[in-house]
């Protein structure tokens, strides 16, 4: 019979893992020694930091990034096939959610093997959370064109689309890049559309603020190289 993919979440920048994953998600890492990774350095300081039990020398780490070809993911499936568990771990989050395992987890719900999602943070849902725009309608939409021109059409879109559908538009950004998505905000959307910003989450310097594009136009924050989630929200009232 095949084993259970356990997907497990990550810790979101160098926040300690023992405070952001839940026991019950804890418990599962010592019973693995096979994983599935989006980086293995990353993983490996990971599984570090949680006390893993077990020496990393020993351990499998299989590689599953942005460039890993379609036909490779029968391979990644075969331990599980032959009854040896393995967590799926992502760069930062959760497993499957703006991440390349999505295509793994499809595979194996493919294949029959059972997918275990265990809990832990996701700097999506945190900043949807705490941002107090509509969490009944939310669209996340990943990475915005870098393009300048195709950016601004791309966020007149997004902000057409919230008022449409009454909906809080979700995006993000390569952290070196944040600061000229903010003014391209700045200068293609409304002055009275709701903007939050959710900056380092779960981390000592987390900042998660929402107020109008013209309020924060007054006194821009600093978003170089800090992990950010921006949310887009214009009231259909």
């Amino acid at each position: 019979m095949s084993a259970p993919l356990y997907l497990i979440p990550t810790g979101l920048g160098s926040a300690d893992p023992h405070v952001l994953l839940p026991a019950a998600t804890q418990s599962v890492l010592p019973q693995l020694r096979h994983f599935i990774v989006e980086n293995a350095k990353s993983a490996r300081a990971f599984l570090k930091l949680i006390n893993y039990p077990h020496p990393l020398q020993e351990t499998v780490f299989a590689t599953l990034d942005e460039h890993t070809p379609a036909a490779a993911l029968p391979e990644l499936l075969l331990p599980l096939k032959n009854g040896v568990p393995c967590g799926l771990l992502s760069e930062a989050g959760c497993p499957g959610i703006a991440d390349p395992g999505a295509a793994l987890v499809m595979r194996a719900h493919a294949a029959g093997i059972r997918v275990v999602p265990l809990v832990g943070p996701s700097s999506i849902v945190l900043a949807l959370m705490a941002s107090g725009l509509n969490g009944q309608r939310f669209v996340f939409h990943g990475y915005v064109p870098v393009d300048r021109t195709q950016r601004a059409k791309r966020l007149a879109q997004l902000e057409s689309m919230s008022r449409r559908d009454d909906a809080t538009q979700i995006f993000i950004e390569a952290p070196y890049r944040n600061e000229s998505l903010l003014h391209a905000i700045f200068e293609v959307c409304r002055p009275d559309t709701w903007l939050c910003l959710a900056v380092d989450i779960t981390l000592a310097s987390e900042r998660i603020f929402t107020q109008t594009i013209a309020d924060w136009k007054k006194n821009p924050p600093r978003l170089q190289r800090r992990p950010a989630v921006f949310l887009l929200y214009r009231n259909t009232n």
